[in-house]
């Protein structure tokens, strides 16, 4: 068998993790399987990074970003390497120039093109268990590109597809997907199985197990998942097509607080207005989420949308260089929000998910500043003060002890 372990910064965040992580690599390699490992940057390295950067130029070009930050999966990698050849395993590192992780030119957030496995295989062949550097690749201009945060994940899927792997396994600190966080709500509950759509949409709505992009591929090109903690050997949850399971109403709550309000006041109400708005986002690669228009009102109307809040601050920028020519009479920007979230396929064949929802944060007081929906979702914006709060209350509504 050829499998793919990924691991996660908590799981290499001192010594004593890189050879727990070892030792776990080595139990299946000398089991006679194949085994390319993935890591992300040891423990808060990234953030320690990135406070860096800022400290020399708030306003760092996203090129030199990325070659900064490239730098703490070279160091997990190499630590690795070094600790299963102490442990008499040999193992060989390989960064994403290495390897040839093809990527778009997009900075601090690129995508794969391709991956060249020609060198993984050789390595593999050899005897070796290969470590690769995850959340990085190469442009066409070999300069080297991110994928975001939580990218590692991706470049593990990725690497599963492309080498043909018999499983992906991500390794975390907690022991797979659970209802809600356990940090927040401790009677959360593991899930066990969970399909691909309602995975991408608890990732992409803010749960932080796995990065949206990760499922967006393993649903693509089939690849299986299973998420479990890299702290013990606990059965963790299985990210696949089709469930075993019978689709539970709710399969879990999932938060996202980094995300800002903007509201767009006055707009000229006529036609192609909203296209031109989004239009001049989309060009600039800012993703906009839930969004809601005003009735008209004197010839005008008002548009208000969430973003992530880290694009914020270039999208009140690009709106404000056209606000005349978009018709916009005042910009407002709101960072003080979280976006709430409940995901389930059983919501498809149910009627009065919105209402129940909407009942239980009216019990515990939280106004509702925005809705989005869609088959398998319902999302709220609530005030950032408020969402602990809320998300007990309608984990608590749905999920059964």
């Amino acid at each position: 068998m050829l499998i793919v372990k990924k691991f996660g910064g908590s799981s290499v965040a001192n010594k004593e993790r890189i050879f727990n992580v070892a030792n776990r690599c080595i139990e299946e390699y000398r089991k006679g399987n194949k085994v390319v490992v993935v890591l992300s940057a040891m423990g808060d390295t990234t953030d320690d990074m990135i406070a860096m950067a800022n400290d020399i130029n708030p306003d760092a070009p996203k090129r030199e970003m990325d070659m900064l930050l490239a730098c703490g999966e070279q160091t997990s990698v190499s630590l690795m390497a070094m600790a299963m050849a102490s442990l008499g395993v040999p193992a060989i590192s390989l960064n994403a120039f290495q390897v040839s992780m093809h990527t778009t030119s997009k900075y601090s957030n690129a995508r794969f093109k391709r991956i060249d496995t020609e060198r993984i295989s050789h390595e593999l062949e050899s005897g070796r268990i290969v470590i690769v550097t995850g959340f990085q690749g190469i442009n066409k201009y070999d300069d080297i590109t991110t994928l975001g945060r939580g990218g590692s994940d991706t470049t593990a899927v990725a690497l599963a597809a492309a080498l043909r792997a018999d499983a992906c396994e991500i390794y975390t600190d907690v022991e797979g997907v659970y209802t809600a966080d356990p940090r927040v709500v401790p009677n959360a509950k593991k899930i066990k199985e969970i399909t691909y759509d309602e995975m991408l949409e608890l990732a992409t709505l803010g749960a932080k197990v796995l990065h949206n992009r990760s499922v967006e591929l393993a649903k693509k090109y089939g690849v299986q998942l299973v998420v479990r903690s890299s702290l013990n050997k606990a059965e963790g949850t299985v990210v696949k097509e089709v469930t075993k399971v019978e689709s539970m109403l709710v399969s879990g709550v999932a938060v996202d607080k980094n995300a800002a309000r903007i509201a767009l006041i006055g707009l000229r109400n006529e036609p192609g207005i909203a296209f031109k708005v989004f239009d001049v986002l989309a060009k600039k690669n800012i993703n906009v989420d839930v969004i809601l228009q005003s009735i008209g009102r004197d010839d005008t109307k008002d548009i208000s949308f969430t973003v992530d809040e880290d694009q914020a601050k270039e999208a009140v920028s690009v709106l404000k260089e056209n606000q005349e020519r978009l018709t916009i009479q005042k910009i407002i920007e709101e960072e003080n929000v979280a976006k709430l979230s409940i995901v389930g396929a059983g919501m498809q064949s149910n009627a009065g998910v919105a209402a129940k929802m909407f009942e239980a944060l009216y019990d515990v007081g939280v106004n509702i500043r925005m809705i989005a929906t869609s088959e398998i979702r319902i999302t709220v914006l609530i005030n950032l003060e408020d969402v602990d709060l809320a998300t007990k209350a309608v984990h608590d509504k749905f999920i059964e002890d």
